[in-house]
């Protein structure tokens, strides 16, 4: 059974998560700053992190930075409507997802759901694709260049990985929303366009100029192989 860490400062909003979590079949953990949020990441092994963007002490951006930076850990934020600045802050420190508030506790189960099946299963068109210096293998969700593991989220990998496995396909934001985050309701595909920026900076040689993941305007995004 997998386990979500819930962090949130209101114990209301926790209670609420957790019990909603529960009734899905997850088990919960629970922490009320950041500061007891990473205590229990360094001891424990929860499956999703549902992190609050507005915490005292250390805030949700700046641990959100820190599990990237230690692990691949799915994580989504809750932020508070309007606030688009943090919002897209936490897509490009690499959260998978955001929920606004104030918010459905059944569309966030659903979330949490969603982002662990994609972070969890990995696609079956092939088990390795290689291009120029970059391998992904789908089987150990790892992508290399040469020698060096890239570190990507979970998200960024399936990404990566649909568009590469379609080469010379142009895809729309809204079909890769589809595709990639199984959200058929149409949601601000600004998530794609910061994903596409983020994994550029961690695959392409110049993210500036860039070989592989390119952007056809008016449309959408390709894989050159």
């Amino acid at each position: 059974m997998a386990s979500v860490l819930v962090v949130d400062d209101e114990p209301i909003v926790r209670d609420v998560v957790t019990r909603y979590l529960r009734r899905d079949g997850f088990e919960t953990l629970e922490a009320a700053s950041g500061e007891e949020a990473r205590a229990l990441l360094e001891t424990t092994s929860p499956a999703l992190v549902v992190l609050d963007v507005m915490l005292p002490g250390v805030n949700g951006l700046d641990l959100c930075n820190w599990i990237r930076t230690t692990s691949s850990l799915p994580v989504i934020l809750l932020t508070a409507r309007g606030d688009e600045a943090d919002r897209i802050v936490g897509l490009e420190l690499g959260a998978d997802d955001y929920v606004t508030k104030p918010f459905s506790p059944r569309e966030l189960a659903v979330r949490v759901r969603n982002v662990l099946r994609r972070s969890a299963t990995a696609p079956r068109v092939a088990s390795r694709l290689c291009v120029g210096a970059i391998e992904i293998d789908a089987d150990a969700r790892e992508v290399r260049n040469g020698e060096e593991r890239l570190r990507l989220t979970a998200r960024e990998f399936d990404l990566l990985w649909f568009l590469a496995s379609h080469p010379n396909r142009v895809f729309s934001r809204d079909q890769l929303m589809r595709k990639v985050w199984g959200y058929e309701a149409a949601l601000d595909t600004g998530t794609v366009t910061v994903h596409i920026r983020r994994l550029r900076e961690k695959v392409e040689p110049d993210s500036a100029h860039p070989r592989h993941l390119e952007t056809v305007w008016g449309v959408g995004y390709r894989f050159r192989p």
